[in-house]
């Protein structure tokens, strides 16, 4: 497994993650990731590691779970060795299995817009700051795998919703799935 940012945000895509709840598991496809490097203005890491950010800086494969303009909570992988304060968001998922617990928040959703996008993935998780600083890749409440699935060709983009380096190429996807976020023209 890569313990590089880049690397690791296209690995990701075509894995999927589990989210196991207490009646049985929501299960969806990576589609979608961005990559927030070191020395990134606008990586969370780029000032340092503070109270809100530590689990930015955990060893590789930690979730870092934070809010986002007191709305939506994003859901991201730390990406390098500890002490390095980068990581991979997970931006988009196809749902897979459990949709019914993915519906609980989103009812009147269609399923394509279910898990498209940051926040509407942890919500149709139900992935909030209790999540913050768990290891992905051991079997946990919430956890990243491998079902053998080939992501197929990979795209490239500059990133999202962003104004501090918002030039920088570092959004991958699986180019033709539906359930990618974002406008069109950077999904081709």
């Amino acid at each position: 497994m890569p313990q590089d940012t880049v690397a690791l945000a296209r690995y990701l895509l075509g894995k999927v993650l589990v989210r196991q709840f207490d009646n049985g598991p929501a299960i969806g496809r990576i589609v979608e990731t961005e990559a927030y490097l070191q020395h990134d203005p606008a990586c969370h890491g780029f000032r340092g590691i503070t109270p809100r950010n530590r689990s930015l800086f955990l060893d590789f494969g930690h979730a870092y779970v934070y809010i986002c303009y007191g709305v939506s909570y994003l859901l991201n992988v730390s990406s390098e060795t500890a002490g390095i304060g980068t990581g991979v968001l997970l931006r988009a998922l196809e749902p897979l299995h459990g949709i019914e617990h993915m519906r609980r928040a989103r009812r009147q959703v269609p399923l394509r817009d279910l898990a498209r996008g940051p926040g509407r993935l942890t919500m149709a998780l139900h992935v909030d700051r209790r999540h913050d600083g768990l290891d992905l890749f051991t079997a946990k409440p919430l956890w990243i795998g491998s079902d053998g699935h080939d992501a197929g060709s990979i795209g490239q983009s500059v990133r999202i919703g962003l104004t501090k380096a918002a030039e920088a190429r570092l959004r991958y996807f699986i180019i033709g799935n539906r359930y990618v976020s974002g406008p069109r023209r950077l999904n081709v």
